[in-house]
């Protein structure tokens, strides 16, 4: 029985092998004394000894073999597991792997820190809107030959060398904003799945190409498709570079930083029309925009050489899963709303501002009547914009919006008139001035941190945007007391030399009798 046992228990494998290689196999102690064993059974013959000694080597043999397998697949899976540890460390070190998973992504490049990124950007901004000064200053705009009293003067600027009119010169001024609008959600859109930095880069390179362009133009729609790609390059710009300041400025000072870089709007457009009428009378009104180019080149070598910054909350490590979710359904219907609203504004914006012109034209232009349309398109346009907001479906939200758009943007027109027309010809510019100061001072500097302290004291989208709807119902009132107040056509008073304008007219012009005194 214990020999059958010791044969059984072998076949099981390894963990039976050691107990019997454990014991010798000639070993009396293992077996019952001859007298006993002679007395329970009969005595064992020397050649079943003999085959039974050699089936217990046979079975030992073969749980040896079996526990070398053993060790052979251990030692395999080891060696498994340390070549997955190396390709992890690669993997790690080769940056393929998530954020999560990596302290290396947090690590921000040698040449950050905070207070540089803001001065480069502040400097960016104010370049931007150096260009939009600029180009409404008198030495870059300029103005159309004019001829009076048999007397014609010659033009200068975009004006005088194209020969617009007044229209052609609007639409100039505006151009950029279609580029801006449309290339704007684009931007923030590709910046899901490829770096923001360097996407602030093209972009710069962009307006950076679209400005030297601008300088060498050669007629009305050259000159536009050039502002228009100017305002495609500021786009980028525009769209990443406050969440960018936001991620890096101190937590206590986060607000200052932005308001530090917001006022780098209306200081770049004042002296965007210093640097306008300085280069444009010295030189030419080229030569400024060509400036503008080379001062911006070094930011644009900037954005594709220097290590870039990672936005918080977009990951470009893993491609693949950013892809799927610009394939998600979702995800098409934002991208599809912001291109919506993009279009709505571009649209109505163009109606808009051309149709306030017009109808000021057809009942007369005359301040009192500006006054008048200005207060009945804001009332209109409030009543609509903040009739959009109450509806909770998007087919309701859309017509009442545009409507509302196309009413508020209809006061383009009128407001300036009233600007050029209070005030002496002399003082048309300065008026020009202050006015565009005046909207960026109390519009859109203030309006986004005001919309966000809004919003975080009320945590509702929709109170918060029939509460600044409603601004436009005191705007109505302040245009509806215009109406009343007593005004005074300046534009025919006398010039900075009181002398009438009539008298002027009939004057000869300096420049002739240069040229005369030249030829005597």
């Amino acid at each position: 029985m214990g020999g059958s046992e010791e044969v059984a228990q072998g076949s099981d494998g390894a963990r039976v092998a050691v107990v019997v290689v454990g014991a010798p196999v000639g070993d009396d102690s293992a077996a019952p004394p001859p007298a006993a064993a002679a007395g329970a059974a009969p005595a064992v013959t020397p050649g079943e000894e003999a085959a039974k000694r050699e089936s217990l080597l046979a079975a030992a043999a073969a749980a040896a073999a079996a526990a070398a397998e053993c060790k052979q697949e251990a030692a395999a899976a080891a060696t498994g597991l340390q070549a997955m540890a190396v390709t992890v460390a690669r993997d790690v070190e080769a940056g393929g792997l998530d954020a999560s998973t990596s302290g290396a992504a947090d690590e921000k490049p040698s040449w950050f820190t905070p207070k540089r990124l803001l001065v480069m950007f502040c400097l960016i901004n104010m370049l931007n809107y150096v260009d939009r000064g600029a180009i409404a200053s008198n030495g870059v705009n300029g103005s159309r030959q004019s001829c009076t009293g048999g007397t014609c003067t010659s033009g200068s600027g975009i004006q005088g060398d194209f020969n617009l009119n007044n229209f052609e010169d609007g639409v100039l001024s505006s151009a950029f904003m279609v580029g801006l609008l449309i290339a704007s959600p684009i931007f923030a859109s590709l910046a899901k799945i490829h770096n923001p930095f360097r996407l602030i880069g093209v972009g710069l390179l962009v307006w950076t190409i679209a400005t030297a362009g601008c300088g060498c133009s050669f007629d009305f729609w050259s000159i536009t498709i050039c502002r228009m790609l100017v305002g495609v390059g500021e786009a980028s710009f525009i769209s990443l570079a406050a969440p960018f300041i936001d991620d890096n400025a101190p937590a206590a000072q986060k607000t200052a930083w932005l308001a530090m870089f917001y006022m780098c709007i209306p200081t770049g457009i004042a002296v965007g029309y210093v640097y306008g009428g300085l280069v444009g009378n010295s030189l030419h009104w080229r030569a400024a925009f060509w400036g503008e180019s080379i001062l911006m080149l070094p930011f644009v070598i900037l954005g594709f050489v220097i290590k870039p910054l990672e936005l918080k909350g977009f990951n470009h490590s893993v491609k693949t899963k950013e892809y799927g979710e610009m394939l998600n359904p979702e995800r098409q219907d934002e991208t599809k709303q912001d291109i919506m609203f993009g279009g709505i504004t571009i649209v109505c914006g163009i109606f808009g501002t051309l149709s306030g012109g017009f109808i000021l034209d057809k009942i007369d232009s005359t301040i009192s009547n500006a006054f008048k349309l200005l207060s009945g398109a804001t009332f209109l346009g409030a009543i609509f914009c903040f009739g959009a907001f109450c509806f909770k479906s998007l087919y309701g939200f859309i017509p009442f919006f545009s409507v509302g758009e196309l009413l508020v943007f209809a006061t383009q027109a009128p407001v300036n008139y009233v600007c050029l027309h209070c005030v002496k010809p002399s003082l048309r510019p300065l008026s020009m001035a202050m006015s565009t100061v005046a909207i960026h001072i109390f519009g859109d500097v203030p309006s986004s941190p005001l919309v966000g302290l809004l919003q975080d004291k009320i945590h509702n989208w929709r109170s918060t945007a029939l509460t600044l709807t409603s601004i436009l119902f005191i705007a109505a009132i302040f245009w509806f007391i215009g109406i009343f107040v007593r005004s005074v056509d300046r534009f025919n008073e006398q010039s900075e030399h009181d002398v009438p304008a009539v008298e002027r007219s009939n004057l000869r012009p300096l420049l002739d009798e240069n040229e005369e005194a030249r030829a005597s």
